[in-house]
């Protein structure tokens, strides 16, 4: 079937243009784009009202439940968060149980994935045996099974020499190593990012400081190494020199932040919501906007949800106990569009953080909006304001910290490959 996109703002990450006209999909790609009107006919034409066509959203790092907790989220429910999201991508994590370490695990994903027709999956695979940081992980085997990229999620190697090893053993085969930038011991039974308010409420905090070491640390070994390298959370203003002078030295790294320290500061976790709990925990005010004009710089390549499920018992506890996480693939959009409604990046860039910039990272033909590429797009109302209400939200899980918050930008189509999988029903 083709489709025939017309009176659509489109936004073009790859050129960081937005342009009204029309784009014409069939066979699964974009078959023809341009300004103005076209000529063009199709199966199905879909008059955009000068709504938002854009890339699909190429998420790195969402947590599925899937093996171990399906009662936090299954594949089903996390696809369909996804595509209500406009998330057309999902890079999984690896932190799993038992954690994705094997290629007979991975395939256990790689079936699951099979078995739904939603938002694509491409997995990620641990870096050591069980996230364990002693024995690193089949990265060949793995690497030929179908994982795009490798990490221990949050389980930070602290043998430099182990890290290292696969490090050097993932220059060999090419792959990606994904890295959680937090130094383990200064961060080990920290809630809270240390000053005043930390201290008033009487959390074990850490340093944003131990963020920096940690990203020093891995930086030296990738200097040594000649890795391909992506810090997965940059939350603070004191890691970002370290990033921009191992950038400037030419060294292969990118890195990322989650939508949750773009948009939210410490001051939300007062009154010990546990809604706002996450890892790393959130920063000062400063940190925020340092890390918001360091994506705006495109120091910081990308964007992601860092969709972490989490059931209302491991949330509704004292703070210091309650699990780390939050929701976030239905929120990730209008929350982050947060950034272009208060001016401090434009459309066309930041869907090259959320779509452009990841794709590329991980080999993927998909975010850009250009002739060929897979017809993988969101349609979306920049303007639409809505009151979020966590029950409404696809996802098993509700742990998100924008219940009751007003947000402004709704998904009304979602297309992966061409077939619409998602059509809100306001459209």
């Amino acid at each position: 079937m083709s489709i025939l996109f017309t009176n659509a703002r489109l936004i073009d990450p790859q050129n960081r243009t937005e342009t009204v006209g029309w784009l014409h999909i069939a066979g699964g790609t974009i078959n023809a784009m341009g300004a103005g009107t076209t000529d063009l006919v199709a199966t199905r034409t879909i008059d955009c009202h000068r709504h938002c066509l854009a890339p699909g959203i190429v998420d790195i790092g969402v947590k599925i439940g899937e093996p171990g907790e399906r009662h936090k989220e299954s594949f089903r429910t996390a696809l369909l968060a996804a595509a209500a999201g406009g998330v057309t991508t999902m890079v999984t994590r690896p932190d799993t149980i038992p954690a994705i370490d094997t290629p007979e695990k991975l395939e256990f994903v790689l079936n699951h994935a099979r078995g739904e027709t939603h938002a694509r999956i491409v997995p990620m695979a641990t870096l050591t045996m069980g996230r364990a940081g002693r024995e690193m992980a089949e990265i060949g085997f793995l690497q030929s099974a179908g994982a795009a990229a490798f990490s221990d999620g949050d389980a930070v190697c602290t043998d430099p020499q182990i890290f290292a090893r696969c490090l050097s053993y993932a220059v060999a085969n090419g792959a990606l190593v994904i890295a959680h930038v937090q130094d383990p011991v200064l961060s080990d039974g920290a809630c809270a990012t240390s000053g005043k308010l930390a201290t008033k409420l009487g959390l074990p905090a850490v340093s944003a400081m131990a963020e920096r070491m940690a990203l020093e640390r891995d930086l030296a070994l990738v200097e040594m190494t000649s890795a391909r390298y992506h810090a997965d959370q940059i939350s603070t203003a004191a890691a970002l020199p370290a990033l921009k002078r191992a950038k400037d030295a030419g060294l292969d790294v990118t890195a990322g932040v989650s939508i949750h320290h773009l948009t939210l500061n410490e001051l939300d976790i007062d009154g010990y919501r546990t809604f706002f709990k996450i890892k790393p925990p959130l920063r000062a005010e400063e940190d925020r906007l340092a890390v918001v004009a360091a994506l705006a710089s495109g120091l910081i390549d990308i964007v992601s949800s860092m969709h972490t499920p989490q059931d209302e018992e491991s949330k509704r506890l004292p703070y210091e106990e309650a699990a780390s996480g939050a929701v976030a693939l239905e929120t990730f959009l209008p929350a982050a569009l947060r950034l272009v409604h208060n001016g401090a990046i434009d459309l066309p860039s930041l869907f090259a953080a959320l779509a452009l910039n990841p794709a590329r990272r991980l080999g993927l033909a998909q975010g850009r909006l250009e002739v060929g590429a897979p017809a993988d797009l969101i349609v979306f109302d920049l303007e639409a304001p809505f009151k979020l209400d966590r029950f409404t939200l696809m996802s098993k899980s509700k742990n998100t910290p924008f219940d009751g918050q007003v947000m402004q930008g709704k998904v009304l189509k979602t297309l992966v490959g061409g077939n619409i999988i998602f059509e809100s029903e306001t459209t």
